[in-house]
């Protein structure tokens, strides 16, 4: 269960409310909103059953959750997708897809400024780039850390384009909340439950990408840890998972896009660069993430590939960013949405 509270209810109607939910052998949980607070309650094996609690003062609405996840459910807005302002897009519903492109690693100011210029120039809304880098190996390049983020401010401040960035722990999210837009968590980090908890008490929106072998039910529980603390800014980002194939990095599961949208009133979007591992492979996966219903792409793209400090085989040369965006109007165009920003 799901009690929505009035914007105006005062702390003692909170009180009050949450004393009636105890005293039926339940647990009530208050989670502030930027818009609207709400109190879930939870310890029912069944209905939870609280007869007179729709008629108590401070209650807005009573909505009877089903799922686990009771605050990212599709359920608590009534069928309502949820959209999120970021910089001048909007995230979400049927808003034109989200364009997010960028370096996967911050490796220099030339580049980044370069590609930050060009992301501009073809319809990007954001720009993307690893200060901070979680890497398989030790050895491999880890970002550039504080003097990364600042070049991505400096990218910010030339185009206006909002900033994505990874926060790999808690010790760095302070740094990353001080010059990000967006945090963008990592697939390795999904379930890094002191992280999920300390994002959530931001307010800064946040990008949860999908573990690599996790089920949809513990990415929505995972976005659900965000959401209890009152970040409600959060977009689900589909990047593929470890499966028997060995045709490409990861399988992009497109058929989890589709499920999560049915699911969730989150913004749900796909990151077609890490499941490719190949940049031939990155457009038809994003034109197919599209079509499944996704409400944005996150793309790697470098001035020169070949010399990318990270993920150099799958980052995009300008031209085929170029392609790929038109290819995507075309596509979200059948759906009778836009796709990033006018050119």
């Amino acid at each position: 269960m799901l009690i929505v509270l009035h914007k105006n209810a005062t702390e003692r109607e909170i009180k009050d409310i949450s004393r009636y939910v105890e005293e039926a052998g339940l647990s009530p949980g208050l989670v502030p909103g930027a818009r609207r607070s709400a109190i879930t309650v939870t310890g029912n094996s069944g209905a939870a059953e609280l007869p007179a609690i729709s008629q108590m003062p401070g209650v807005l609405r009573v909505i009877k959750v089903t799922k686990p996840y009771r605050l990212a459910t599709l359920e608590g807005t009534s069928g309502e997708h949820s959209h999120w302002k970021i910089g001048a897009a909007s995230i979400g519903k049927q808003a034109p897809a989200w364009f997010v492109a960028g370096p996967c690693s911050v490796d220099s100011r030339e580049r980044l400024l370069e590609t930050a210029h060009f992301v501009k120039s073809i319809g990007g809304q954001a720009l993307r780039g690893g200060a901070f880098k979680p890497r398989t190996h030790p050895y491999a390049f880890q970002g550039h850390g504080e003097e990364g983020l600042k070049l991505l401010a400096e990218a910010r401040d030339q185009t206006g384009l909002p900033i994505v960035t990874e926060a790999m722990d808690p010790k760095q999210l302070e740094l990353v909340v001080k010059y990000a837009d967006v945090i963008q968590l990592g697939a390795r980090n999904m379930q890094n439950f002191s992280l999920l908890k300390q994002v959530g008490q931001t307010r800064t929106p946040v990008i949860l990408k999908r573990g690599l072998a996790a089920n949809i039910d513990e990415f929505l529980g995972a976005a659900e840890y965000i959401l209890a603390e009152g970040n409600e800014q959060v977009i689900l980002c589909e990047r593929g998972i470890r499966s028997f194939g060995d045709h490409c990095r990861f399988t992009l599961d497109i058929a989890a896009i589709a499920a999560l949208k049915s699911l969730t009133h989150l913004p749900v979007i796909a990151d077609p660069s890490h499941p490719a591992g190949s940049r031939k492979l990155v457009a038809p996966l994003a034109r197919a993430a599209l079509a499944a219903g996704a409400d944005g792409l996150i793309i790697e793209v470098h001035p020169d590939p070949r010399h990318a400090l990270s993920d150099a085989q799958q980052a995009l040369h300008f031209s085929d960013l170029k392609s790929l965006a038109q290819d995507a109007r075309g596509v979200a165009g059948v759906l009778n949405r836009g796709f990033g920003a006018p050119t």
